[in-house]
């Protein structure tokens, strides 16, 4: 193995996961969200020469941003497409009993409900912050976008999750 690849695998492999998170938030799809990551795999590979960056993250998220787009996500940016039923959302504790592991279940549901009717704007920056931990410069430099209007977007995004969370609490 050459050290180029050797590189690229030790810095940008073990953000896989965060990649395909972000897509799947993007496309809400997993069948999409598997295609976008891989192409933003092959594409961090080839540009991988070009990366002078500290911190691959971001970098690599960016990347995942630009393959959804241009892989015509534009048109459905605002669609709502159901979840999949699985039961992978809750965590799993070893002292949890079943009501408490159903408790969890039904909550992460809930909260990807709501998540999904948030718009793409505001759901994009609350995962790359809240999820993926990125800092506001971060999720600037990963959305092309000035940092006031991260913590905009930011600010937006959580009173709308709060207000749809409230919503659906309420009959």
């Amino acid at each position: 193995m050459d050290a180029r690849r050797s590189r690229f695998e030790a810095q940008a492999l073990p953000h896989l996961d965060a990649a395909y998170g972000l897509a799947l938030c993007l496309t809400r799809s997993s069948n999409d969200a598997e295609d976008i990551a891989q192409e933003a795999m092959l594409r961090a590979w080839r540009a991988f020469d070009g990366f002078r960056g500290a911190d691959i993250k971001p970098w690599l998220l960016a990347i995942v941003r630009n393959c959804w787009r241009t892989a015509g996500a534009r048109n459905q940016r605002h669609a709502h497409a159901e979840l999949p039923d699985d039961d992978q959302g809750a965590p799993a504790t070893e002292e949890a009993g079943p009501e408490e592991l159903a408790a969890q279940l039904s909550q992460s549901r809930r909260l990807d409900e709501v998540m999904a009717l948030l718009p793409v704007e505001y759901r994009e920056v609350l995962i790359l912050r809240e999820v993926q931990d990125l800092s506001y410069r971060e999720i600037a430099d990963v959305a092309g976008i000035p940092i006031g209007t991260v913590m905009s977007r930011l600010a937006r995004a959580r009173v709308l999750l709060r207000e749809r969370w409230l919503a659906r609490e309420t009959p």
